[in-house]
């Protein structure tokens, strides 16, 4: 059995012209389209309601996908642009070459009283953080990193800055953002039983990359921005990768990744588990690929995952089922393999 990186990022929508021209100025273009009945939807996905489906491609990405899931009775209105510190919580990053631009259109969109919020690009160093540079002498190696949430989406970006990872997003450079696919993808959790990390680990076959890195209120200025942080308050930051990529050598990561953000149970945070969920609109479920689905399909039933449906086609031809993971967070997965004629 295989598993590769987070496959879509499926954003739910009343109507998807908008969102069409909306990513293809990161690079996207449309690739499937596909329709289920209220019954088949009911069936795969828990929503009794007609789906009309487009998925978006990302140059020759096979993941970090875009899917417009157009629904025709929609469950809410989604996470909008509620607090990150929230289980629930979805977003999706991707690495652009000019964050710079991102910003003025954001700067632009909230002058004209469009609905959007936005933090400043942060600095941060990634990797090899014990390296003390000198400044204005040597390279300034890290990324800056941004936040943009609109109603529909909850993106991040970051850009390098002297340094490369081969493997970990592919720039689209015709397109007006010059950004990637969608490298990672986070959800935010409360479980102090890690039973989480076994279940994508262990079930799943995903690959844990970083274990458990805390974050504290007084360690990081970028932290207590985002994910609104305050003093004596942490988290951890867990992430799983496709099995193909590294554990040891930074440079031979892949994206598709995974990142779980734990507090503990012990913060009060709000719960928007509902808001995140197929039918819901904006941002409400990741997929995977697999090969060899009915024995995932097995491995899932063995497991304390709840709501696991059977095998069915979704609205692109594909084998799948869905499943709650045991953090609350709804899943699809897609076979890599069959596909309905």
């Amino acid at each position: 059995m295989t598993i590769q990186g987070i496959y879509e990022v499926c954003v739910g929508c009343r109507e998807p012209i908008s969102l069409i021209q909306y990513w293809e100025q990161f690079g996207y273009r449309i690739g499937q389209i596909g329709e289920l009945s209220p019954e088949s939807a009911n069936k795969l996905y828990g929503v009794n309601s007609s789906l009309h489906s487009i998925r978006l491609y990302h140059q020759d990405a096979d993941h970090g996908l875009i899917r417009l899931m157009v629904w025709g009775n929609p469950t809410n209105d989604g996470l909008k642009m509620s607090l990150m510190k929230a289980k629930g919580n979805r977003w999706a990053t991707a690495l652009t070459a000019d964050v710079l631009n991102i910003l003025n259109h954001a700067e632009e969109a909230e002058k004209a009283g469009l609905p959007v919020k936005y933090i400043y690009p942060q600095w941060d160093v990634i990797y090899n953080k014990e390296r003390k540079m000198r400044p204005f002498a040597e390279p300034a190696i890290g990324v800056r990193e941004m936040v943009l949430l609109q109603p529909l989406t909850r993106q991040f970006f970051f850009q390098r800055f002297n340094y490369n990872v081969p493997n970990y997003g592919k720039i689209n450079e015709i397109s007006h953002f010059k950004t990637s696919q969608i490298t990672h993808m986070g959800i935010v959790i409360q479980d102090d039983s890690r039973e989480t990390f076994r279940f994508y680990e262990e079930t799943l076959g995903l690959l844990r990359v970083r274990n458990e890195e805390e974050t504290t209120y007084e360690s990081s200025e970028t932290a207590r921005q985002i994910f609104d942080l305050q003093p004596n308050e942490r988290f951890s930051v867990t992430t799983f990768d496709d099995p193909r990529s590294s554990k040891s050598d930074w440079r031979a990561v892949r994206s598709g990744r995974l990142y779980i953000v734990r507090f503990p149970e012990s913060i009060k945070i709000e719960n928007c588990l509902e808001k995140a969920q197929p039918g819901c609109l904006g941002m409400s479920l990741y997929t995977y690929r697999v090969t060899e689905i009915e024995e995932y399909l097995q491995r899932v039933k063995a497991s304390s995952a709840q709501n696991l449906t059977e095998i069915a086609y979704n609205e692109f031809g594909e084998q799948s089922f869905s499943f709650v993971a045991p953090d609350g967070y709804f899943w699809t997965l897609i076979s890599h393999l069959q596909k309905r004629m």
